[in-house]
C-alpha cells in the first residue's frame, strides 16, 4: 500500500489536500505540523473515507512543529478523540498518551543525522515500553549500506508491523524496496513541496515513473547507478517499458553505493543481477566486478556490470554506441573515409565518460588530445591512451576535426575552467555525452556555428537499447522511447 502525505500549511488548504489525497491513496499521513493556526482535526477528517495517520513531528524528527511541547501533546490527544485510523507517537509522547479507543499507534522512532544500530533491542524496547499497534523507523539512508539495516527492520517476521523510511537520497530506493518485501505501506508525497524528506518520491513518480504498482515479491530489479535526476526517470521509463512489453518481471531500482566490498552479497539478496551505470559514475563500480571486458579494463570505467555463471563482469558499451552514432555524423574525408581513423579528435573531460571515448578514439585510430579544467587528470588520461595532453588554457589554439564533450561539470563562459561559445568552428564535429538523451547549450551554440552535431537522442537510443538486449537478449521496442516523454 501507498500512504500519501499531505503537509498543509492552513486548515482550509487542509480539506482540498485530503480530498485529492483521498481520490489517489490507499492511505493519507495528514502532517499537522505546518499549519500556521490550531486545527480542527474532527472538521478535517469530516467526510474522508480513506484511512487517516495524524502526526505532528518536532523539527529533530523533520517536521515543522516549533511551539511548547505541552501543546503538541493536546494537539495529538485532539487528534486521537477526532477518530483516525492512527496516530503517530515518538517514544516520548508514547509514553505519555495512553491508547485510546479504535485507534491504532504507530511508534516513531527518527534519527535525522545518522543509522541506528542495533534494531531488534530498540524494537524490543519500543514494544515493551510504548505499546505500539505499529512500529516505525526513520533514519539516514544516503547509501544502499546504511539502508540495509533499514531494510532487514522492515522485511523481518516480527510480533508487530515495521515501517522503515529512508532520509537520504537512498529514500526513493526504500520506497520502492518496501513495495517488494512487503511492508505495511510506503510513504509518498502528493506534490514534490509536501514531501517530508527531500528525496522522498511523489505518488505520480512512484507509479508513473518506478512502476510500483507492478511490484511483487517477485519482482526482480536492475540497479541504476549514478544517474543525475531527469536521466535516470527517463532511463527508468524506457527499461521498464521495455521489460513490461516482454513480459519481464524485473523493474528498475535507483542504487547508491558508498563502498563495493559487500556490494555483490547485498544485490545478492535483493535479487538484483543487473547494474546500468551512467558512464560517469562507470570508475565508482569497477570493485563490484569480478571479470572485466577489454574496454572496461582498459578504460577503467564500465556501464553496465551484471551477473554470469563466473561472476559480476563489468561492459563498457558506452564506447561502441556513442563511436556508431558519432561515425554516421562525420562527412566524409577527401579519400572516401567515414570513420575516425587519422582525425583529430579532442575529448574534453577526464573522467569514466572521457576514459570511455579515449578508449574509442585509440581504438578506431583517430589522433587523440586530451583537455579538462585538470591540467593533471587529463594528463594521466593521455598516459592510459597515448595522444597528447592539452592545457585547458590552449584549448582555443586546437585544432580538432570532431570535439567530445564528456565533463558534467563544464560549463560555458569566459573564465579559465569554462568553455567560450567562440571555441566552435564550423569545420567541428561537436558531441556532448553529459546530459543525453537531453540537449546542453553546448550542442545549441555548436548548431549556430555552423557544426554538424550528433544528435544525444540518438546516442541514448542506440546506448540504451544494447544494455537492454544484453541484459535480456531481446531488443527493445521502439514504443519504449516514447515512455522517456
Amino acid at each position: 500500500m501507498i500512504c500519501l502525505t499531505v503537509t498543509p500549511t492552513s486548515r482550509q488548504l487542509a480539506k482540498v489536500d485530503l480530498l485529492n489525497a483521498a481520490a489517489h491513496a490507499d492511505m493519507i499521513e495528514l502532517c499537522l505540523d505546518s499549519l500556521a493556526k490550531e486545527p480542527n482535526v474532527s472538521e478535517m477528517l469530516e467526510g474522508i473515507d480513506t484511512p487517516v495517520i495524524v502526526s505532528c513531528r518536532r523539527p529533530k524528527e523533520g517536521g515543522n512543529y516549533r511551539h511548547d511541547e505541552e501543546q503538541r501533546l493536546a494537539l495529538l490527544r485532539q487528534a486521537i478523540v477526532a477518530g483516525p485510523a492512527y496516530v503517530e507517537l515518538e517514544p516520548d509522547a508514547a509514553r505519555k498518551i495512553p491508547p485510546f479507543g479504535d485507534v491504532k499507534r504507530i511508534v516513531s522512532y527518527t534519527s535525522t543525522d545518522k543509522p541506528l544500530g542495533n534494531v531488534d533491542s530498540l524494537f524490543e524496547k519500543l514494544t515493551d515500553e510504548c505499546k505500539p499497534d505499529v512500529v516505525k523507523f526513520s533514519w539516514k539512508t544516503d547509501y544502499l549500506e546504511e539502508a540495509w539495516s533499514l531494510l532487514a527492520a522492515v522485511s523481518k517476521k516480527r510480533d508487530k508491523p515495521v515501517v522503515g523510511v529512508g532520509i537520504g537520497q537512498a529514500s526513493r530506493m526504500l520506497q520502492i524496496l518496501g513495495m517488494r518485501y512487503g511492508a505495511p505501506w510506503v510513504y509518498a508525497a502528493l506534490e514534490p513541496e509536501m514531501a517530508v524528506h527531500p528525496n522522498d518520491a511523489t505518488l505520480f513518480e512512484l507509479n508513473e515513473v518506478y512502476d510500483a504498482e507492478s511490484i511483487t515479491s517477485s519482482t526482480r530489479f536492475v540497479g541504476l547507478i549514478g544517474f543525475p535526476a531527469p536521466v535516470e526517470a527517463k532511463t527508468v521509463r524506457v527499461f521498464n517499458a521495455g521489460f513490461g512489453a516482454h513480459g519481464i518481471v524485473h523493474r528498475c531500482l535507483p542504487v547508491h553505493l558508498r563502498r563495493t566490498d559487500r556490494s555483490r552479497e547485498m544485490f545478492e539478496r535483493l535479487k538484483l543481477n543487473a547494474l546500468v551505470v551512467h558512464p560517469e559514475a562507470g570508475v565508482r563500480v569497477m570493485g563490484v566486478a569480478e571479470h572485466l571486458d577489454e574496454p572496461a579494463r582498459k578504460g577503467q570505467c564500465a556501464d553496465l556490470v551484471f551477473k554470469q555463471k563466473a561472476g559480476w563482469t563489468a561492459y563498457n558499451l558506452l564506447w561502441r554506441t556513442a563511436t556508431k552514432s558519432l561515425e554516421a555524423a562525420l562527412p566524409e574525408t577527401a579519400s572516401g573515409a567515414k570513420g575516425l581513423e587519422k582525425r583529430n579528435v579532442l575529448v574534453v573531460g577526464a573522467g569514466g565518460m572521457a576514459q570511455s571515448m579515449g578508449f574509442a578514439v585509440a581504438k578506431r585510430g583517430g589522433v587523440l588530445s586530451v583537455a579538462a579544467p585538470d591540467d593533471d587528470e587529463s594528463r594521466q588520461m593521455t598516459q592510459m591512451f597515448g595522444g597528447r595532453h592539452v592545457p585547458f588554457g590552449s584549448l582555443y589554439d586546437t585544432l580538432a576535426d570532431v570535439v567530445i564533450l564528456a565533463d558534467p561539470d563544464l560549463r560555458m563562459g569566459h573564465k579559465r575552467d569554462e568553455v567560450n561559445p567562440g571555441f566552435f568552428r564550423p569545420s567541428m564535429t561537436v558531441m556532448d555525452l553529459c546530459r543525453m538523451p537531453d540537449d546542453t547549450p553546448f550542442l545549441t551554440e555548436a548548431r549556430e556555428r555552423g557544426c554538424r552535431v550528433v544528435e544525444p537522442v540518438e546516442i541514448f537510443r542506440t546506448h540504451v537499447a544494447q544494455q537492454f538486449k544484453s541484459i535480456t537478449g531481446k531488443e527493445l521496442p521502439d514504443e519504449a522511447f516514447a515512455s522517456a516523454g
